[in-house]
């Protein structure tokens, strides 16, 4: 699996709810310190591989998680893309 995106978020509440919810969606994904390439108000960031970008979409959505952005990693940098 070489394609991953990242959700950045504004706060550490938010990024421990999308965490539980996403495991609980069985959902791969890796709780890890935001890059310093994206600007975000909180610390941790999830990544998970972009084969699941609609259904991380459709729970973010439909369980009101707040965020910063969705990013696509690339080798050397992190292209947001729309929500």
């Amino acid at each position: 699996m070489d394609d991953w995106m990242l959700i950045a978020f504004d706060s550490t509440q938010q990024a421990l709810r999308a965490e539980m919810l996403l495991e609980f969606a069985e959902i791969e994904i890796d709780l890890f310190p935001t890059p310093k390439e994206i600007t975000a108000g909180c610390a941790l960031c999830i990544q998970f591989p972009k084969e699941d970008l609609e259904r991380v979409k459709q729970i973010i959505r439909n369980e009101f998680v707040e965020i910063r952005g969705l990013y696509f990693k690339t080798a050397d940098s992190y292209d947001n893309i729309p929500m």
